[in-house]
């Protein structure tokens, strides 16, 4: 109810007040500033979008710890250490016997991440071993043609568990491969022939070669050997390195690279094998050979997590850009095909958004994104022209325009 005074007229104060309000509304070019509303709301969702696919905007420090009077190597969410060579065991035929010890502890017993990688450049086959959630991912990535990637998958299940630091080991004669948990072996998903072949480039620990994939944990050991360790060897191995912190080697093993993460402090984690090739700690995170807009069809993965993460995520982050500069293209500074600038603007700030990802070790640039965002942005495009929506913006934008020009032709009159 509207104060009133003792003889029921509304209050003087009130009623100039409310005037005053109604003169000033009346005297704003509303064309103009809704223009420029429009224009600032753009400007912020596109710079929102910078840091969002940007961030941190450089290379951090390489989050790599020594742990504290203990043994092990603690890495961090961008963290990982590289061999200061190539392993390339001439003695051992290309698809000859091999096996694989390695000592960790995750932080994470659910995370689904990168525990090491083998990479060469001049080879058309790359091996990794993954944490997927509690079971251990044995990978191996095969390119047979220019447009062709085969991927070959193999699981030894319920390895990683909350708070426990887990020996694994993987023995092979070059066709097929026995995994073993503590010195126990253990049954895989599926046969997988590691060979000298797969341990055949450079080592990589906690991150892939060309993606950011960054593990969380300790590295306590980790040892490769050009021999296919018999049962007892595995145990003895086992038993030796977790009592000890020191593995009974023998020659008969056939060591490549033994590392004991021992060394407390320092930039190099050293090869205890004579004449080996030692494990360098980086200064700062980066990859060895950091990807350049990955073609979509070697980022594919039939799984939930690429669906939502990567395609829907990036879909749905572009519907709000599509739909604000389409607007402004439609009402603030009207073009002929308003939804065509839009989609191309959105393809290009993908496109810039990818590109200078690929110098940005903590980000993937690939064509996935350059896609789904491009797509996103034209179903924003699409949104803003639904009849239910797109007539009462256009209706209440034109009424401020008419009621800017009908102020005018009053003050011309005045």
């Amino acid at each position: 109810m509207t104060p009133t005074t003792q003889h029921g007229d509304v209050k003087p104060g009130r009623t100039r007040f409310a005037s005053d309000l109604r003169n000033k509304a009346a005297q704003v070019d509303w064309e103009a500033t809704g223009r420029k509303l429009l224009l600032l709301t753009c400007l912020l969702v596109t710079a929102g979008m910078l840091v969002a696919g940007l961030w941190p905007f450089h290379s951090p420090r390489n989050q790599v710890t020594w742990l504290a009077g203990g043994q092990g190597l603690h890495f961090g969410r961008y963290g990982t250490a590289v061999s200061s060579g190539e392993f390339s065991p001439a003695s051992a035929p290309a698809d000859g016997p091999c096996s694989l010890e390695i000592w960790i502890k995750p932080d994470r017993p659910k995370a689904s991440r990168t525990l090491l990688s083998v990479y060469a450049p001049d080879k058309r086959r790359q091996f990794s071993l993954h944490q997927c959630t509690t079971d251990l991912g044995l990978q191996r990535d095969v390119f047979p043609g220019r447009f062709r990637l085969l991927t070959t998958h193999s699981y030894v299940e319920d390895v990683f568990r909350e708070g426990k630091s887990c020996f694994l080991t993987l023995t092979s004669d070059g066709r097929k491969t026995l995994a073993y948990v503590s010195g126990v072996p253990a049954p895989t998903s599926s046969n997988f022939p590691l060979s000298s072949r797969d341990l055949s480039g450079e080592l990589i620990l906690a991150t892939l070669p060309r993606e950011n994939d960054g593990w969380k944990g300790v590295w306590r050991g980790l040892a490769i050997y050009a021999e296919a360790l018999s049962p007892a060897q595995v145990l003895h191995h086992y038993e030796t390195w977790t009592k000890t912190g020191r593995p009974d080697v023998r020659e008969a093993d056939r060591p490549v690279a033994v590392y004991r993460f021992d060394e407390g402090a320092g930039r190099i984690v050293h090869n205890q094998v004579s004449s080996g090739i030692n494990l360098d700690i980086p200064e700062h995170y980066g990859l060895v050979d950091q990807a350049f807009l990955t073609p979509f069809w070697q980022e594919f993965e039939p799984t939930s997590g690429y669906w939502l993460g990567d395609v829907a995520y990036n879909v749905v982050g572009f519907i709000p850009f599509g739909i604000l500069v389409c607007a402004y293209f439609s009402l603030a500074r009207p073009v002929a095909r308003p939804a065509l600038i839009t989609l191309l603007l959105g393809f290009t700030l993908s496109l810039t958004i990818e590109c200078t990802q690929a110098w940005l070790p903590t980000r993937d640039s690939g064509t996935t994104d350059l896609i789904t965002n491009t797509l996103g942005t034209g179903i924003g495009a699409g949104i803003y022209h639904l009849s239910i929506w797109y007539a009462p913006l256009a209706k209440i934008w034109r009424r401020c325009e008419e009621n800017h020009s009908s102020l005018k032709r009053v003050d011309a009159k005045v």
